[in-house]
């Protein structure tokens, strides 16, 4: 299982397979929902993903996803072959559900401040507002009104959000090794 985990992270996890990681979250906790209205709301959120997912990425992941041992394959008694998370897949999964979402800090700073820029048009003004809350929430500091910083990586979480809201053409990310009077953002992070 370590194994697996090395090379996990040496590889990046898509925004397609995210998708499938958590679709096929969405049916583990659709099995373990009792009460009905938790199941509908379930079963809309799968639903509207599934029909954003372009067919062919969809096939290219759920066959990395089965390299990287995050999904198996098992057959029902009619022979009919159906893809299931396996432990290591349930675990990444839940590191993608965006309600549940939360970055790691690591140990030790990398002294790299981690920047998401974005120039969203008025009409998804709900998306940028969505963007710009999820933000604040996972603890990003808000350098501007559309520049946010963090100091850890978070680049997976971050491609994942933002085609969540789809709003791709509008977001970039940024590396950045220095930012000119970051002592109050430090101190901010407790990087001092």
């Amino acid at each position: 299982m370590k194994q697996n985990a090395k090379k996990r992270e040496g590889e990046r996890m898509g925004p397609v397979a995210q998708k499938v990681l958590i679709l096929l979250f969405a049916g583990v906790t659709l099995s373990l929902t009792v009460r009905p209205d938790h199941s509908i709301r379930v079963i809309t959120s799968a639903v509207r993903e599934w029909q954003r997912v372009n067919q062919r990425s969809l096939r290219e992941a759920v066959k990395r996803l089965h390299r990287l041992k995050l999904i198996d394959y098992q057959k029902d008694k009619y022979g009919v072959t159906t893809p299931v998370l396996s432990k290591d897949g349930a675990q990444v999964a839940v590191r993608y559900n965006l309600n549940h979402l939360t970055l790691s800090k690591q140990a030790r700073w990398d002294g790299l401040w981690r920047m998401v820029l974005f120039d969203i048009p008025e009409p998804l003004k709900k998306g940028r507002n969505a963007l710009s809350l999820k933000l604040k929430h996972l603890g990003f500091y808000q350098l501007q009104k559309s520049v946010f910083v963090y100091p850890y990586p978070c680049k997976d979480e971050i491609d994942y959000i933002v085609e969540i809201f789809g709003l791709e053409p509008h977001v970039r990310f940024a590396v950045v090794k220095e930012l000119e009077d970051d002592r109050g953002i430090r101190n901010r992070f407790e990087l001092c």
